[in-house]
């Protein structure tokens, strides 16, 4: 069973779908709190106390039964970080199967994310999973101001202009281009073919198959246990 942790309800459809083709003999359930986005942009930060709840959702799934925990929050990925080194149950960061390809793929590496909270630990993780690698990378950024703003007030439109706006603007050069934010990989679908030259990741469908093979690694070694 493999449990969602969410900051906004509108990608429970989107992990859910991807979980369905991916794995669809795995059961999953998602759990939401708006929260802890909000409180880190109000912050500027990801806060301690954010991050002790961030734990607290994920013992939650553990004692629900979930054999594998995804957060699908960028914002709060140093927390992720935490809990895998706390938690014996695996805890996938939604980005982090994207970092480790995109530091392989190219040099110089466009991240665009439309919230200054996501930007920057999402360059962290890059930059980590770099020096793992033995890699040099140099990072272009492209933060799309007032889009966030936008789809907060409902405007979507005005959003996807933005941040089509600012992609086709920052990330000319680049030998391929980053998505900080699940929700972006909607946006570039929809842009016309060719408006982004380079190779573009997103981290949905790159953590979901992360996942189906942690979980399938954790059944195999059940198996082998009880046939033991």
């Amino acid at each position: 069973m493999l449990a969602m942790i969410h900051t906004s309800p509108t990608l429970t459809p989107v992990f859910g779908a991807l979980a369905a083709a991916e794995m669809p003999e795995v059961a999953v359930f998602h759990m939401v709190d708006e929260s802890l986005i909000k409180d880190t942009i109000k912050a500027g930060r990801l806060r301690g106390l954010t991050i002790r709840r961030l734990l607290g959702l994920i013992e939650s799934a553990e004692k629900a039964g979930a054999d594998a925990v995804m957060v699908t929050c960028s914002s709060i990925g140093p927390g992720v970080a935490l809990a895998q080194k706390l938690f014996d149950t695996p805890v996938v960061r939604v980005d982090e199967a994207m970092a480790e390809k995109a530091v392989l793929m190219g040099r110089r590496i466009g991240v665009a994310a439309t919230l200054r909270t996501t930007l920057e630990p999402t360059i962290a993780l890059l930059r980590e999973k770099a020096a793992a690698a033995g890699r040099e990378i140099e990072i272009v950024e492209s933060l799309s101001h007032g889009a966030f703003d936008a789809v907060l007030a409902g405007d979507t439109k005005t959003h996807d202009r933005i941040l089509s706006e600012s992609l086709i603007r920052d990330m000319r050069g680049v030998d391929l281009v980053v998505l900080a934010q699940a929700s972006m990989a909607r946006v570039v679908k929809e842009m016309p073919k060719g408006a982004i030259e380079a190779p573009v990741l997103s981290s949905p469908e790159l953590a979901m198959q992360r996942a189906s093979v942690i979980l399938k690694d954790a059944h195999r070694l059940e198996a082998v246990g009880a046939n033991n």
